[in-house]
């Protein structure tokens, strides 16, 4: 096969290497949620998350939630917090109690939790109803 023909052959298997991991892709569960939190604490809760801190972003990404936001807003003097993040693993129940059961989980959330003011009838973050996502 002379140079033209193994180029040709090299691209066709780039081409199809590519619609097959594209279809292969998998689905993304997005999961957005929101807490209050105590006025007094948010910046202890903002130097807690800095930038600088690596805090659990590894276990996050170990167990497949990428893209995790936190982001912080006052409502009629009171302070929320909606955080977003997206799944891509194949068991979402068992990442989350693997990533429960993580010691540095456990600590991490010793220190968050007081600082959080969970809305009625919720134990930590609520989880919210996703009505739109535009791809």
């Amino acid at each position: 096969m002379n140079k033209a023909g193994k180029f040709i052959v090299a691209l066709m298997f780039v081409f199809a290497a590519t619609f097959i991991s594209g279809c292969a892709q998998r689905k993304v569960k997005r999961v957005g949620m929101v807490i209050g939190v105590r006025p007094e604490k948010i910046q202890e809760y903002r130097a807690l998350h800095a930038d600088s801190n690596p805090g659990v972003r590894d276990l996050l990404n170990k167990y497949n939630m990428h893209n995790f936001s936190i982001f912080l807003h006052e409502i009629d003097g009171k302070f929320y917090e909606f955080g977003y993040y997206e799944y891509t693993g194949d068991n979402y129940e068992e990442d989350m109690a693997k990533l429960d059961a993580e010691p540095r989980t456990k600590q991490w959330l010793k220190i968050c939790d007081p600082m959080q003011l969970p809305l009625k009838g919720e134990k930590s973050w609520a989880i919210m109803e996703q009505v739109y996502y535009n791809d």
